[in-house]
């Protein structure tokens, strides 16, 4: 990361204030990182959001008061809005599934190594999201799981009729976004240039009218429940 810019401004969002306090020290630690302000619910949240203007929310899920999707929601409408980034246990937080939809580039678990963490905050402040294959499978997973039969169909059919206004490339390369691959894989899948893969991903948020590539993601497996 190019040090000589200003550094990635971060908002903590946690109602436990020793995981705020420790990842105030991780993030701080960091020449191109800061923490402006922290927060202990999603209403504390929006508030100082709109007063620090942050590149990054590191928002946690579950809170008194108005928990994380909320205020990410909420957040998400603003313009220009910043990066959120998810904070969770992933026990059984279905929620996280519900900020994915609304727009936030992704998620870590509490108990992600503090580089991972580091790493995540940089990739979302380039506005790109942090969901790995393995990640994906577990997101997945929650999202399949037991619904009633009108709800499943619904959104399947929804989600199908959204997809068929692409191409077969670009449906070809919703596919592999929804695999977890990156552009280079997605390149070397459907033997083209990474250039050209760009061209397909700026193509389907345009048609799909979404924000990132997990919202992407979810909406190829909703098609296929």
């Amino acid at each position: 990361m190019d040090t000589e810019r200003e550094p990635v401004r971060v908002v903590i969002v946690d109602d436990d204030q020793l995981v705020r306090m420790a990842l105030r020290l991780v993030i701080d630690g960091e020449p191109d990182l800061t923490v402006v302000a922290e927060a202990a619910d999603g209403d504390a949240a929006i508030t100082v959001v709109d007063e620090q203007r942050p590149d990054v929310v590191l928002m946690d899920v579950r809170m008194p008061r108005r928990d994380g999707l909320s205020a990410t929601r909420e957040l998400l409408t603003r313009p220009a809005p910043p990066g959120v980034l998810m904070l969770t246990t992933f026990d059984s937080d279905d929620l996280v599934l519900g900020s994915l939809r609304a727009g936030a580039l992704g998620f870590v678990l509490k108990d992600t190594p503090p580089a991972r963490i580091l790493d995540a905050v940089r990739t979302v402040a380039d506005g790109n999201p942090v969901l790995s294959p393995a990640a994906t499978a577990r997101v997945i997973a929650a999202a399949t799981g037991p619904q009633s039969s009108h709800t499943r169909n619904a959104s399947r059919e929804a989600a199908r009729k959204q997809l068929s206004t692409l191409t077969e490339r670009e449906r070809e390369t919703a596919r592999a976004i929804a695999d977890g691959l990156g552009n280079p894989e997605i390149a070397h899948r459907l033997r083209i240039s990474i250039a050209t893969v760009k061209a397909h991903v700026g193509n389907l948020f345009a048609k799909l009218a979404l924000e990132n590539r997990v919202q992407i993601a979810l909406l190829v497996r909703d098609a296929e429940e």
